[in-house]
């Protein structure tokens, strides 16, 4: 967007705000939450500091909001491989693999939402607090489908997988992985 422009173009708060976030999350993932400001956030769409403070009060309200967009991303990610599941037993652990273990079927922006969310969550302590609570609430929801040791040693296998993948580290055979964490979600597995 050009700043020269700011004060003739069409107002669109929606779009904005939409570009705000989306910003806000390719800077929290090229350079760290640090280095999320008004200002560079402001630079990064073309609009003023004041532009960002009318969407956003505060860096932690851009950050929150930053974060509950992802969740939200991931949430319905996971709330829709569960639907498409026809086996209750382990759907949300299934649906968890699939959310968190990227191999790439859904492209550069469903990974870069998952790696958004793990930079978020390893860089505040509220937030890592909001992740917490997500899944605790998931787990009693789920309970009766999912809440066996081998699946709660599953998802952290699946966490672990998220952990390395954002970090970097190779994983050989990703596939082969998650196939096997998949097979472990069967009932008949977990006798």
């Amino acid at each position: 967007m050009d700043m020269e422009n700011a004060y003739k173009r069409k107002k669109q708060p929606e779009v904005i705000r939409r570009a705000l976030l989306d910003q806000a999350a390719r800077i929290t993932l090229e350079q760290g939450l640090s280095k999320v400001t008004f200002q560079a956030v402001a630079d990064a769409v073309g609009v003023t500091k004041g532009g960002v403070m009318h969407h956003f009060s505060t860096k932690n309200a851009l950050v929150l909001e930053v974060f509950n967009d992802a969740m939200a991303k991931f949430e319905a990610e996971v709330n829709s491989a569960m639907a498409d599941d026809p086996v209750k037993y382990g759907s949300f652990t299934r649906a968890y693999i699939d959310a968190t273990i990227s191999l790439g079927e859904q492209g550069q922006e469903e990974y870069d939402n998952q790696a958004t969310l793990y930079v978020l969550m390893l860089g505040d302590s509220e937030l890592r607090e909001l992740w917490a609570k997500w899944a605790n609430e998931q787990l009693k929801k789920h309970a009766a489908t999912d809440n066996t040791e081998t699946l709660c040693m599953v998802r952290l296998v699946a966490d672990g997988i998220w952990l390395s993948d954002f970090s970097g580290i190779d994983i050989a055979d990703k596939q082969s992985l998650r196939d096997r964490l998949i097979k472990m979600t069967q009932q008949d597995f977990d006798l």
